[in-house]
Parts: structure tokens; sequence; C-alpha cells
């Protein structure tokens, strides 16, 4: 018999368990023809982003594109009708796609599972390879999870399972375990390609997909990659053009600005937008992180949704997606119920309440929630302006009209940076891209579901008040200058209380002193680092 021919791509990764069901010759075969046919576009979109910046720099300001006013101009295209499946999406839930997280989140109640390869995802070689065994398993409905202590995770067949959308990796990310053509392969197409491999055809037979979200889309080209991704990708199994439905996460200031370019280069494959807060503001302050004052946020959690330029932001993007025929899909509730502090609790699910009233009202189709807890009090929100009705793009919001200069007019009421603030850009960042080097993507810290995007607001605050000069409120002594100096001593400070706190033999256990350091080259380095995990992703598994 002939030699069995060479897999077209090279895995370099320790194995792992079952991964033979995951990377089987077909499905390398398939993910090295996206390699083929698409990298080169993704780097050359990659250099756009790089020139792009280099503008916004130059001229301080963003507008909408000239070039493509004739789409957004044009009152008669809609996006394709969304199946039947993603209908009604009043409350989705994010997390990684480790296998207990899959068990709770299909049984959770919520409409849809962002099954999370990105942001929540720390792409360990396990992570990544697990993450689709157990994706695999969902789609054949076989999976279940027994915790070392004996307790046992299992499907709830009496109740409807939510609906799996999947997140691949931004375009910046590869994955050095897979290799073709003496490269690596961009994270996205790993993560697309393999489960799309596996899954389309069932999920497709069933109504169930395969659906996914695109997250750090920066223009519309990109989102044509994504199109074009698709459309291949769907020929190459057999599929009718239209299977595959995606929601872009509207979570970067350009994107902002192409809104309507964006749905209408997905339009036969769109579903939606979404409303990624946390993104959305790591990506103003890196973008206009050299514009001096008029750009400085102040404190994280100081910037609420119903600021002027964040409403702006919203609004458009549900006036954007029911003028479309598209889905509008509301921000993160990532608090995380305690159930040792009821005082606690009850302040944090009135914000919560709040925050979801407040985006049922506008208009928005649904939104996230990080915590099972949390999906009965968002679903009463979205009940209370529902009722029966899958969605409301029936409201059009036309009495909405935003202009290119509301989006960055940075406006948080009188709000300033402050030392508290500070203090807790570094205590966040330092524990998070501490777990995240140890494989965890999404961690609680302080009552609150941490992924990268808010371990990037951390670490480009810190920048961006060091690189301004911003004299900070509050503190011991008041009106301190933000400085280098003061982050290191902050730092410092905070890991010997860390080790104070959880004792020699578990300090040693993590990776403490390496995440220290990395917190600190990314946010006091002269260079500023487009990403975090790209310099976290040299260290992670070393």
């Amino acid at each position: 018999m002939p030699a069995a021919a060479p897999s077209p791509l090279t895995v370099l990764g320790a194995p792992v368990a079952r991964q033979e069901e995951v990377l089987t010759a077909p499905a390398l075969e398939f993910v090295a023809a996206l390699h083929k046919r698409f990298t080169g576009r993704r780097d050359a979109l990659l250099a756009r982003r790089a020139e792009r910046r280099a503008e916004i720099a130059r001229t301080g300001t963003l507008d909408f594109l000239a070039e493509t006013a004739h789409i957004r101009e044009d009152p008669d295209w809609r996006v394709a009708p969304a199946p039947a499946a993603l209908e009604d999406r009043r409350v989705e839930i994010t997390g990684p796609t480790d296998r207990k997280m899959t068990v709770n989140a299909l049984n959770s109640g919520a409409r849809v599972w962002l099954a999370d390869f990105e942001d929540a995802s720390s792409p360990t070689w396990e992570n990544v390879v697990l993450g689709q065994l157990n994706l695999i398993d969902a789609s054949a409905r076989r999976i279940d999870f027994t915790a070392p202590g004996g307790k046992t995770y299992a499907l709830r067949p009496e109740h409807e399972l939510a609906t799996v959308v999947v997140r691949p990796r931004g375009w910046h990310l590869d994955e050095r375990h897979l290799t073709g053509g003496g490269r690596p392969v961009p994270g996205a197409l790993v993560d697309f390609g393999l489960y799309f491999f596996h899954n389309a055809r069932r999920l497709a037979a069933s109504g169930k997909g395969p659906f996914f979200y695109l997250p750090k889309t920066e223009s519309h080209l990109e989102a044509r990659l994504w199109n074009d991704v698709f459309t291949f990708a769907q020929e190459q199994l057999g599929l009718p053009h239209g299977t595959v439905r995606a929601t872009v996460l509207i979570e970067t200031i350009t994107a902002a600005y192409e809104m309507e370019e964006i749905l209408y280069e997905l339009r036969d494959h769109a579903s939606g937008l979404n409303a990624g807060r946390w993104d959305y503001l790591f990506s103003l302050i890196k973008n206009f992180r050299d514009a001096g004052e008029r750009f400085v946020l102040p404190d994280r959690n100081a910037v609420t949704m119903t600021v002027p330029f964040m409403r702006a932001y919203t609004e458009l993007l549900v006036r954007t997606c029911h003028k479309r025929g598209a889905h509008a899909i509301g921000g993160m509730a990532a608090f995380i119920p305690s159930r040792r502090d009821p005082a606690v609790n009850e302040a944090a699910l009135a914000k919560v309440r709040a925050d979801k009233d407040r985006e049922a009202a506008d208009g928005f189709d649904g939104s996230w929630v990080a915590h099972p807890d949390l999906v009965p009090v968002a679903r009463a929100s979205f009940d209370a302006v529902l009722g029966s009705r899958p969605h409301q793009k029936e409201r059009l919001r036309e009495d909405v009209r935003v202009t290119a200069a509301q989006l960055i007019a940075i406006d948080t009421t009188g709000a300033r940076p402050t030392v508290d603030g500070l203090l807790n850009a570094v205590r966040v960042g330092l524990r998070y891209i501490e777990a995240w080097l140890r494989g965890h993507g999404a961690v609680a810290i302080f009552n609150l579901m941490e992924d990268a995007a808010t371990a990037e607001i951390s670490r480009s605050q810190i920048w961006q008040w060091i690189n301004a000069g911003v004299v900070l409120e509050g503190g011991e002594k008041g009106g301190e200058k933000a400085t280098a100096a003061l982050v290191r001593d902050l730092a410092s400070r905070e890991l010997a209380a860390l080790r104070a706190e959880l004792g020699e033999e578990a300090y040693a256990a993590g990776r403490w002193q390496e995440a220290h350091d990395l917190l600190l080259k990314v946010a006091l380095d002269e260079e500023y680092v487009e990403f975090l995990t790209l310099p976290a992703y040299e260290r992670l598994e070393s």
C-alpha cells in the first residue's frame, strides 16, 4: 500500500488526551487550506491596522468613511433573516470551553452560550485541543463532567439547552503549536477551522449552527475577510451559502465608525452586533493614548454606560442593527455573586438590574452575563420589555442621530483618575496575568469576572496616566502624580502582600514574579505593545 500523505501542518504541542479525535488528518488538511488561502490577507490587514493607528496619532480624530457613504445611505439592503435558533437571544452567558463550564453554560437557562477561545481563555495547547473536544462532545450531546471531589455534571435534557456560538481568537494572535509553510497558523483560523470541520454538518442538520462571534474587528475589510472564510469553508464541506451566522463585537473604536459597512460585508452571514464595552474602552485608550488630557479616562469603574460617549456608541449600535434587520446584543454583566456577603450581592445585583433595564429600554434584543445566577436577573429585564416577542427589531430608533465627534467626545461627568484607581489597576492586572500564565483566562477577582479585556484596560490606563502626566485625586498625600516609580512601588507592595497572604508554598506554586514583571513591562515600557497577550503568549507554557 502507498504511504500515507504527510500532514500539511506540523503539530508542535505536547500530546493531549483524546487529541486524535480533534487533530485528524482531514481536519488538519481543512485548517491548512484556510491557512494557505487567507493568512496572507490577514497579514496585510494587520499592517493596515498599524497604518490607521499612525493616522489617528497624527490627526487625533476619527470620522465615518467617505468611500463607503453609499452603503450607509442605501436604505434597501438587509442582513439575512436570523435562523430560528438565533431569533430569541434575550440572555447570553459567556465563558471558556473547559468541560465543567461547557455543561453548566448549556444548562444555565440562557438562550445562547458564547463558547470562548478568546479573552476568557488562556490559549495553552491543552486548552485549545480540549476546548475543541468539549465542543464536539457537546454538539453530539454526550458531554458530562466529574469534579475531583466526585460531584457530577451532566446535560439536562428536560431543559432547553443554550445555543452554542463560538468566539475564535482575534486576527492578531497566532497558534504556535500548529505550523504550515514554515509559520504559525493564525489562532482565529485554528479555532474556527477545527470547530467548523468537526461540527458544521451536524449543527446545520439540526438548525443549530454553526454560529460564531467575531472579536477585535477593526474595519469592514476584516469583516470581508471573515465573510470569504465562511464562503470558502461552506463550499469545502458542501454546505449551502449562508449556513454560517456571525455576530460581530463592536469592541474597537474604529469599528464603531464602520458598523453598517461591517454588516454589509457579512450580510449573507450576519446575525447581529454586540456592544463589547470593556474592549471598547481598551481600544479607545490604545488608539488615543498619546493624545494628552483630552482622551484621559478616569478609573475604570467610573466610566459607566450612561456617560455621553458610551451612550452615543450603544444607541448608534441599536439604530444600525435594527435599520438593517440584525440583532443588537448588549454588554457584559461581570458581577460574580457571593454566597458569603448578602449586602455586597444586593448592591451589585441592583446595578446589574439597572444596567439590563437600560439596555432593554434602549432597544437591545439581548445581553450578556458571566455567571448562571445572573441569567434570571437579565431575563427579567428583557421579559418585561419583550414579553413573548423574540426581539424588538421593529424599534428602528430613528430618533438616534450620532455624529462622528460624539463617539470620541470624552465626557465622564467630572470623574477623574484616582490613587485608588491606579492601585486597583495594579492589583487586577497582577492577579489576572498570573492566572493567565497558569492557563486560566476567566478569573474571579474582587467579585468581578475579569478577562483579558479588563486586564488590557488596567495596564493601558497605567500607561496613559503616566504618559499624560495625570495628577491623581485622593490618597494620603493628595495630588500625587502618576509616575513609573509610583507604579513600581505599588506593584512591589502588592506582590509582598500576596506572598504574606498566600504563604510561601502557595506563592511558590504560582507565577507571581513573572506576572509582576510582565505587568510592569506592558504598562511602563516607552513602546506600547498592542496587546498584552502577545508578550504573555511567549511566556505561556514556558
